[in-house]
């Protein structure tokens, strides 16, 4: 029987031998390699089997049908590729196991935790008296940001959420950019408000928040809760909310403003890209992931919160077996986040923060918007082919003049193997989405990818 030694050796192995070839093989699976997945690992077993032919099965049968989200030619979804210190960090937080719910849990995941959200606070811009959470993503990060407002604007209004739910509670305004992301509105469903409190405000032709819309219909509504959704990085286009005039605009009238910052909040950390989030300091909530720009393995976000006492409130719990033991004054981070039984995802942030450093964060946020551009101006320069959108950040959309070619285009190239681009409706168009976020792209990627697409088109 192998030894537990031997059985991390041989998926560290496997997970290194995939590491490499990732880069060379096709960016998506066959039907063929995922139906050959259910065949080989279908059948329940009657008895106990090895732990290492289990590994052996498992690698061999699904490695084919995975799609190269770790590669430097996947560009869905903004995607982000593992950095090698975080993935290998991650391997460590596997084997540590570490229940990272408070500092008597792990005080060793709590520490670093800690270290690792000032860290962020700095890179990002939010004001260092922010509280923070480790969530899975942006979902959790916009509930938790928005669950803190909800509690915080009733609490305001005279009405304690937290003891007297939300039967008989004042209405809760939701103002937000009409082109905000899903999140948002799941968000508000699973917070009780529900999206019908929801009330749109129009956008520039790049999706960015119209700021004197936004003041009109503050002032049409009713004095009360107010809670104000402004984005960084609008999904498609990657345009900017003006946080100056639209926090000023939000405070103004007494609303909370959360900035949903999924991909484009690192903007602030390079100094090529920072005046896109120029005001955004003066927001009362921030989310972000780190499995985009940062490249920390799934699943990796951020939330952060300029009332911490507020956030802790709408997150923290007690109960008798928690109470009576010293956690030595450490922060406790289940208190900031849903989960109480949680891996200890600061391990994974921290080591990709230490092996980039500041310049190596704001090289890698750089390189992808150069990148983001060479493919706007490549495909942008070929015959019955648009650009739809301004390139301020990582985003390109990609107009081959309507609907039916865009389509038959895009499935062609993701059929190839060559790349993997996805497509959206935007503006009452049909366009090629590509999303640049990982650290292994080159300019080489690129140049494959653009004659992916233009052997696509033929």
């Amino acid at each position: 029987m192998a030894s537990y030694r031997d059985l991390l050796a041989q998926a560290a192995e496997r997970a290194s031998d995939y590491y490499e070839k990732v880069a060379r093989g096709p960016v998506f699976p066959g039907a063929a390699d995922i139906e050959a997945v259910r065949v080989a690992l279908g059948s329940l077993a009657d008895g106990p089997v090895p732990a290492d032919r289990v590994v052996a099965e498992l690698a061999e049968a699904v490695e084919p049908a995975l799609v190269g989200t770790t590669g430097p030619r996947y560009f869905g979804f903004v995607v982000g590729g593992a950095l090698e210190a975080a993935a290998a960090a991650d391997v460590l937080t596997i084997g540590w196991d570490q229940p990272a719910f408070n500092a008597v849990t792990s005080p060793g995941a709590a520490v670093v935790e800690d270290i690792a959200g000032s860290w962020l606070k700095e890179l990002l811009g939010v004001p260092a008296g922010a509280s923070f959470g480790f969530v899975t993503g942006g979902q959790g990060a916009n509930t938790v940001a928005l669950a803190a407002a909800r509690n915080y604007v009733l609490a305001q209004a005279g009405w304690d959420v937290e003891q007297g739910g939300l039967l008989g509670a004042p209405a809760v305004r939701v103002v937000a950019n009409a082109e905000r992301h899903a999140t948002i509105d799941r968000a508000l469903r699973l917070l009780g408000l529900g999206t019908g409190v929801l009330e749109p405000v129009a956008t520039d032709d790049q999706g960015a928040i119209d700021v004197a819309e936004l003041e009109r219909t503050l002032a049409r509504g009713a004095d009360g809760p107010t809670i104000v959704c402004l984005q960084a990085g609008n999904v498609n286009s990657g345009a900017f909310d003006d946080f100056t005039a639209a926090t000023a605009v939000a405070h103004r009238h007494g609303a909370w403003a959360h900035i949903d910052g999924a991909f484009g909040l690192w903007a602030a950390a390079n100094p090529g890209t920072r005046h896109l989030m120029a005001g955004a300091e003066n927001a009362d909530s921030w989310s972000t992931d780190g499995h985009k720009f940062l490249n920390v393995p799934y699943d990796s976000g951020y939330v952060f919160c300029a009332h911490p006492a507020v956030h802790a409130a709408s997150m923290s719990m007690t109960a008798s077996y928690l109470t009576g033991q010293g956690q030595g004054g450490l922060r406790a981070p289940g208190d900031y986040v849903p989960e109480s039984s949680r891996r200890a995802r600061g391990f994974a942030t921290w080591a990709a923060l230490r092996q980039l450093g500041r310049s190596g964060v704001a090289e890698l946020v750089e390189r992808c918007c150069s990148l983001a551009r060479s493919f706007g101006e490549q495909l942008g320069a070929l015959e019955g082919v648009t650009i739809a959108n301004k390139v301020v950040l990582n985003q390109v959309l990609v107009d081959f003049g309507d609907a039916e070619r865009t389509d038959r285009v895009v499935e062609r190239v993701q059929r190839s193997g060559e790349c993997w681009m996805g497509a959206t409706s935007w503006h009452d168009r049909r366009l090629m989405r590509i999303s640049v976020s990982s650290w292994r792209t080159t300019e080489a990627d690129v140049d494959r990818s653009v004659a992916a697409v233009v052997a696509a088109m033929g």
